[in-house]
């Protein structure tokens, strides 16, 4: 059973079910270092291993490119977030890897930048001014993006530096 998970929460809710997608150890030992291909075809034996009418499932894969598309298409009003591409070559990474990249669903809106935290040449994150008038301070920016935004701020130079209410 995975760490912090608890079969009480299965059973006390209304529509129980739990979605594996990957297996990083077994009893007979460690295998992150295995390939994803490996260890996916290891995590689909123990849940085909599972008592009939298990709420553990495998979460679904396909190498075809084309079916990934229908599924990110047609599956995002079900709540599905996006697709997840891997190597199935990889062994597993914590944390971020090159190896696989996350596709998520997005809305998009345009937003005016009125300011920014962290140094010119090295932004973390935008402030913007939403269709509402209202101000946000945008998600942290990573390094791509940054470079980005870095390079269209030192062309215009911001001479004016501040703090708003929220610092």
């Amino acid at each position: 059973m995975p760490r912090g998970f608890s079969d009480r929460i299965l059973q006390e809710s209304a529509n129980p079910s739990a979605s594996v997608w990957d297996v990083l150890s077994l009893p007979t030992g460690d295998v992150r270092g295995c390939p994803y291909e490996e260890r996916r075809a290891l995590m689909l034996d123990v849940v085909a291993g599972l008592p009939e009418g298990s709420p553990i499932q495998a979460v679904s894969a396909t190498e075809d490119v084309e079916v990934a598309r229908i599924w990110y298409e047609t599956l995002a009003g079900s709540g599905v977030e996006g697709v997840v591409a891997k190597s199935g070559r990889s062994p597993y990474r914590a944390g971020r890897s090159s190896s696989w990249k996350k596709v998520r669903h997005a809305e998009t809106i345009d937003a005016e930048v009125v300011g920014f935290t962290g140094a010119v040449g090295r932004p973390r994150a935008l402030a913007v001014r939403l269709p509402d008038s209202r101000v946000a301070l945008f998600q942290r920016l990573g390094a791509q993006l940054a470079a980005q935004v870095a390079a269209a701020l030192v062309a215009v130079a911001p001479a004016a530096r501040g703090r708003a209410a929220g610092g």
